[in-house]
């Protein structure tokens, strides 16, 4: 009887077994799903009969995929590449000037020799163009021209390390000598930051330093000091931080 009864509860437990023939008990099976055959001469049809009563309306917009592509590469060719060829010669005289420190001839050109500005501002578009900001930034910071030298410098894009870096920290130097602590402050911290570095981060943290203790704010000046003895201890700038602690009113451990 136990045995019966084991049985009885664990068939009855089992719902794949199916008692409606009295005690016969038959396993369900389910029918296989018949997948729908697809019809590949139908859909062909209906792709070609597309086609035929939308010619017009395709062949417009293929046709003007291939203009656009067209006027592209003719633009790239035909226009922008001789550009950067005209604007690297250009650079190549201008830069000169800058070299010697003649930065009125590097900014304004003289004869037939564009400066800097032309050079920006006629071949922005191009890598040279792009660079001419970069000298023109300087220019005008080593002429006293501190907001054409903000305006130029924002200007400049550069994926390199180091310009990248310099051109954000010299927007700060333009601040500072306009008496703008806060905005110098700003961008001395941004040029720190900027792809940081042992050679321009402890420069510009530095510089922050030396802005925030202008304004009497040591306790800033101290972590700025402090972060550049931890994070670069080996760079130029760390040589003798520990001045510039004590006089922030740390300790030097």
């Amino acid at each position: 009887m136990d045995y019966f009864r084991t049985w009885k509860k664990n068939v009855f437990l089992r719902p794949d077994l199916n008692f409606s023939d009295g005690y016969s008990m038959t396993k369900i099976t389910e029918e296989p799903k018949v997948q729908p055959a697809l019809d590949i001469d139908a859909a062909l049809d209906k792709t070609e009969s597309y086609i035929n009563d939308n010619k017009k309306s395709l062949a417009l917009i293929v046709g003007g995929v291939l203009a656009l592509v067209l006027v592209y590469f003719a633009w790239k060719f035909l226009y922008q590449e001789p550009r950067k060829e005209e604007a690297a010669a250009a650079m190549y005289k201008a830069e000169i000037y800058w070299q010697r420190d003649s930065f009125n001839l590097a900014i304004n050109g003289r004869g037939d020799t564009l400066g800097m500005a032309a050079i920006a501002e006629e071949y922005g578009s191009t890598p040279a163009g792009n660079l001419a900001n970069y000298y023109l930034g300087v220019s005008y910071l080593r002429t006293g021209q501190w907001d054409a030298a903000i305006e130029a410098l924002e200007d400049f894009s550069s994926d390199d390390m180091f310009l990248s870096s310099m051109s954000i920290g010299m927007i700060g130097d333009a601040y500072m000598e306009k008496g703008d602590v806060d905005h110098a402050i700003e961008y001395y911290l941004k040029a720190a930051n900027k792809n940081a570095n042992k050679f321009t981060s402890p420069t510009f943290l530095k510089k922050a330093a030396f802005a925030e203790e202008d304004r009497g704010n040591k306790g800033e000046a101290l972590k700025l000091y402090e972060q550049i003895k931890v994070d670069y201890p080996e760079s130029q700038d760390a040589a003798q931080i520990d001045k510039y602690i004590t006089r922030a009113g740390g300790t030097v451990k």
